[in-house]
């Protein structure tokens, strides 16, 4: 996990050192109800679930490849974890909004 984001978590007292990605493979023997994906590629790569799992995609920009397109352009560190600040907050939103959030989506 991108350093930055570790960082920017910690600033809001939330620790998520010890968080890591997992493959879908980590979850084949379990029996899944509802599987949200959050990266802005994930509704057209993530692999297919069972049918009795909804699945829920909800595209936030991708922190890094912002940050890398700002970077080019010649923009500072700071302009660049701006980026990461944008995204965590609209991840949070999305958190504190639920289940709201799942009714109002219906993929």
């Amino acid at each position: 996990m991108a350093d930055k984001l570790k960082i920017l978590f910690l600033c809001t007292g939330i620790d998520i050192s010890g968080h890591t990605s997992k493959h879908v493979n980590d979850f084949k023997d379990v029996t899944l109800d509802l599987v949200i994906t959050v990266c802005g590629h994930a509704h057209e790569t993530c692999p297919y679930f069972p049918p009795r799992c909804r699945v829920i995609h909800v595209g936030f920009d991708d922190p890094p490849e912002l940050a890398r397109k700002l970077a080019q352009k010649g923009a500072s560190k700071k302009e660049q974890l701006y980026c990461y600040r944008r995204i965590r907050d609209e991840i949070k939103l999305f958190v504190k909004g639920l289940p709201d959030n799942l009714k109002k989506r219906r993929n």
